[in-house]
């Protein structure tokens, strides 16, 4: 049975989006997870994935088209594979007659298995997808890298004009020596950079939401930083900087891992019923150079160790500043953590992100006098600040929720 696919909701500031590629054509397989196609919002270019497998069917809008959230965009086919005699696996017939439409030349060019119409290219066989040689670092939608697999094009050489300098299938069409090669539809210009106005107008317009609907309450609690500073300062002795360590990765998981036993702040408001999330996935808030901020997700960040959260943490930031988002980094945070001690802030007080329920702040570690067994010491000292929704927890639950946080941190070889 067909299916529609929808632009999907990143959040609650945003409203609509604009298709600025498609990345998949008429015909292709789609594995879930798999990027069906770039959108702009007003946190910048995002790359869309679907969430089944399935079989690309007719795009119902246009490059350039600005749609609502939730209006259809695609149609996708079922993508149940057929048995032959032999006992081999058959593509679904839409793969192996080919699409019908204008859009066939373009499908034909960027999916080589349905080409059995046409003449066999020169030497041999084109790689599958994931064989694409790995030397390059340039980034690339899926469906430019299979192109240039086909046509024997170095991505290395080609200058993008997606979103954030990447590839996008356009530009290979453009480099392809083959002259039969059907001409890029018309694109829009696309944007690197979000539009700044744009978006802190849709995050006013979701905190003044926030603020009006949600009843938060607002905790503060001071905790000994310094066994996790002095162990961090070990553990990044003998590291290259690329490598080390930030405070930031342990107060992630000093999160997380208290989550486990305050399942009430992990999780979403759905029209005022609490619905408890299945992972921790952390929503980072990071900075966007010039203005504005968006919180990816770390998924499953109680599972990871601190090198591991380390590694997605500067893959996000590289991201948020080249335009490189996933839907799902922007749609899937289970509770958000802040921290602006590199601005030097002592706390900070967050407006919780519908439909979260909680957001955590860490303001600047700072030396202060602390009593520790009957004497006064220097220790390193942070505050951590957590708000939440009074609807689906209180106070008393929030404090040891932040004496939970304080514990782990104070015990940093166990995070």
């Amino acid at each position: 049975m067909t299916q529609v696919f929808r632009m999907p909701s990143l959040g609650a500031d945003m409203e609509a989006g604009t298709l600025i590629e498609w990345t998949r054509q008429p015909g292709e397989r789609l594995a879930r997870g798999d990027t069906i196609a770039v959108i702009e919002t007003q946190k910048g270019a995002i790359e869309v994935e679907v969430f089944q497998d399935a079989v690309m069917g007719r795009p119902l809008i246009g490059i350039g088209d600005k749609v609502p959230v939730g209006a259809p965009m695609a149609e996708l086919e079922p993508a149940g594979p057929t048995v032959q005699a032999s006992g081999t696996t058959a593509a679904p017939p839409s793969e192996r007659q080919g699409p019908s439409g204008p859009a066939a030349g373009d499908k034909l060019k960027d999916h080589p298995a349905q080409s059995g119409s046409q003449p066999e290219p020169p030497a041999k066989s084109p790689p599958p997808p994931d064989a694409t040689p790995a030397a390059t670092h340039q980034r690339a939608s899926p469906a430019a890298r299979r192109l240039a697999a086909q046509q024997g094009i170095d991505l290395a050489t080609l200058i993008g004009s997606g979103p954030g300098g990447a590839v996008i299938l356009a530009d290979i069409q453009a480099a392809s020596p083959q002259p039969e090669t059907a001409p890029a539809p018309a694109r829009q210009p696309t944007h690197a950079r979000p539009d700044l106005a744009a978006m802190r107008e849709a995050i006013a317009a979701a905190m003044s939401r926030a603020k009006r609907e949600i009843p938060h309450y607002y905790l503060a609690h001071d905790l000994d930083l310094s066994d996790a500073v002095h162990w961090l300062r070990r553990r990044n002795a003998a590291r290259p900087p690329g490598q080390r360590l930030l405070m930031g990765v342990l107060f992630i998981k000093a999160v997380a891992l208290a989550l486990h036993d305050f399942r009430e702040l992990n999780g979403f408001d759905r029209d005022g019923r609490f619905e408890p999330a299945a992972g921790i996935h952390v929503g980072t808030a990071i900075a966007i150079r010039g203005g504005g901020l968006v919180a990816p997700a770390i998924h499953d960040a109680d599972q990871l160790d601190l090198d591991a959260l380390m590694t997605r943490l500067r893959d996000l930031v590289a991201r948020v500043r080249s335009g490189g988002l996933r839907a799902a980094e922007l749609s899937d945070p289970t509770v958000t953590v802040s921290s602006l001690g590199e601005r030097g802030v002592d706390r900070l007080y967050g407006v919780i992100y519908p439909p979260q329920v909680a957001i955590v702040g860490f303001g600047t570690p700072r030396p202060r006098a602390w009593v520790v067994e009957q004497s006064v010491q220097a220790r390193t000292v942070v505050t951590a600040t957590l708000a939440a929704d009074h609807r689906h927890s209180d106070g008393h639950r929030g404090a040891l929720f932040l004496a939970r946080v304080a514990a782990h941190l104070q015990e940093p070889q166990a995070l």
